[in-house]
């Protein structure tokens, strides 16, 4: 069955201005969250641009590119392949190739082709790229599918029961070549957890102690959201008769932080935004991969879930994303972007009053004028204000274009 092919312009469009620049354009991204197709998107959209363009396609998943090795039978490759017409290089996982980085800096130095880049790996690539191209590349995110992307790329319409299927599913693209069978896609997505945690986490980051890190995605799997410090597993740990440096802890929740399985979110202060160093919390970055690893309980997750996906939501549009704290109270995120602020608090349901102001209060403590949510999934409380704080369905804010304008 030939697999479909939906656009994906919230990625295309960022790449756009840059074509043709003295930039390498590298999108970065866990596995199988659509980087190939947004890549092969990008040939398309260069062709109709440029109908004479010489494309040089390497993809490194594929045995057929096998001979691309290193830097220097990649420089090979891509030197006979040039042409006098405009050349365009676009490599796909690009951190499987040995040095990568120093032949690209030298086809951009010799402004040989224009090029483009996919990579699953941000050890590697922020800091080979950051050592040997500093400033002369851009990096573009790529999450697995939005809500919205969600709807299109399944064929759903807005509704409750496609929400809770995004939540229970996931985005990964792939899954609207399957039908939309919890235990089909969880098998799936199962696999893709494995290809992630032996590929780019197990064998790139040299894990020796594979039982503890399975272990220690099932412990972070069950706590999303809650706040995490090395020690508290540390000492979680030592009450299951297990015995593991913080160290080492620590060193394995970067490894998935790499891999772009997890990510890591510091607390702020929420009035001198100063960083906190202990503290953090993780999220996934899909909800299907999260749920496949561990039995999904929607009255105990759904909470979770929730932040979870408000989280991927505010990276998916470009913010910088933390925790707040307020004295003794917490805020979900503080989301900042372009000089501008939101603050954001999540509750599956506003049951009664003490429940109100719970979510609210930390809210209102803040004394400035950028906007202020709580999201939930229950109907819109006193025309959806409260002490001059918005109320916001949680489908409403991921189909929302301009997060700060609900």
């Amino acid at each position: 069955m030939k697999e479909k092919y939906v656009n994906r312009p919230i990625y295309t469009e960022k790449v756009r201005p840059f074509i043709r620049k003295q930039l390498i354009k590298i999108l970065t991204g866990q596995r199988r969250v659509g980087k190939s197709y947004i890549m092969l998107q990008l040939m398309d959209t260069v062709k109709m641009q440029y109908p004479k363009a010489n494309i040089i396609y390497i993809d490194k998943e594929l045995l057929s590119y096998s001979e691309v090795k290193d830097s220097n039978s990649l420089y090979d490759y891509v030197s006979a392949r040039l042409t006098s017409r405009p050349d365009f290089l676009f490599i796909d996982e690009v951190q499987e190739i040995d040095g990568f980085q120093l032949c690209l800096r030298s086809l951009l130095n010799e402004n040989k082709c224009d090029i483009y880049c996919t990579g699953s790996n941000a050890k590697m690539l922020s800091g080979e790229l950051a050592t040997h191209l500093g400033g002369r590349y851009i990096e573009i995110p790529v999450h697995s599918l939005s809500y919205r992307e969600f709807l299109e790329f399944n064929s759903l319409s807005v509704s409750d029961e496609s929400l809770n299927q995004y939540l229970t599913l996931g985005g990964m693209p792939y899954l609207h070549n399957l039908s939309l069978d919890r235990n089909v896609i969880y098998e799936y997505l199962r696999n893709v957890y494995s290809t992630i945690l032996l590929k780019d986490v197990v064998s790139r980051e040299a894990i020796r102690n594979v039982a503890f890190l399975e272990n220690l995605v099932a412990y972070l799997a069950d706590n999303v959201g809650s706040l995490f410090s090395a020690q508290n597993i540390n000492k979680y740990l030592k009450s299951q008769h297990i015995n593991m440096p913080t160290q080492t802890i620590l060193n394995y929740l970067r490894a998935l932080c790499n891999s772009y399985f997890i990510c890591k979110v510091q607390r702020a202060d929420v009035n001198g935004m100063k960083v906190f160093e202990i503290g953090e919390k993780y999220y996934f970055e899909d909800l299907g991969l999260r749920n496949a690893i561990r039995m999904f309980d929607y009255r105990k997750d759904i909470n979770k879930l929730m932040e979870n996906v408000v989280y991927i939501e505010l990276l998916r549009h470009g913010y910088n994303v933390y925790i707040g704290k307020n004295d003794t109270k917490e805020v979900d995120f503080i989301a900042e972007k372009d000089n501008e602020k939101l603050y954001i608090q999540v509750a599956y349901m506003l049951y009664d009053e003490q429940t109100v102001q719970r979510e609210f209060g930390g809210l209102m403590e803040i004394a400035n004028h950028y906007p202020k949510y709580v999201i939930t999934m229950d109907t819109l409380q006193n025309g959806g204000s409260y002490q001059g704080i918005k109320q916001v369905h949680l489908r409403d804010f991921l189909l929302a274009e301009d997060k700060g304008k609900l």
